[in-house]
């Protein structure tokens, strides 16, 4: 793990998680981001906020940071994260790419 702060979109996405923060977390997205959740696929901050509400703040989600550290791509970083709440719990890597200081890409997969 890196001892640096996590990359500021990716602590902005996490910070709105948790404060129950709908508007931030959409706005940690750029337009055309790409949301991939073990096989479903979704488009724009528009796909960020259905998921926001079927899978994350909708589902109360808290997310604890148990690693980070740079992708294997450019501007892109895996995040190791313990989740609880009301729908999925546990702990999972998410892997995030960021572009003009936003989330443009963020994939949940089994590993």
């Amino acid at each position: 793990m890196t001892n640096a702060p996590l990359p500021a979109p990716i602590a902005a996405f996490i910070d709105a998680t948790n404060a129950g923060d709908s508007e931030g977390f959409v706005a940690a997205f750029t337009d055309d981001a790409v949301l991939e959740d073990w096989g479903r696929t979704f488009h724009g901050r528009g796909g960020a906020a259905a998921w926001n509400a079927s899978d994350n703040i909708g589902r109360r989600s808290h997310f604890d940071v148990v690693d980070w550290h740079p992708g294997p791509e450019p501007d892109t970083y895996v995040v190791t994260v313990t989740v609880r709440g009301d729908g999925y719990n546990g702990t999972s890597p998410i892997t995030f790419a960021v572009r003009d200081g936003l989330i443009s890409r963020m994939t949940i997969a089994p590993e």
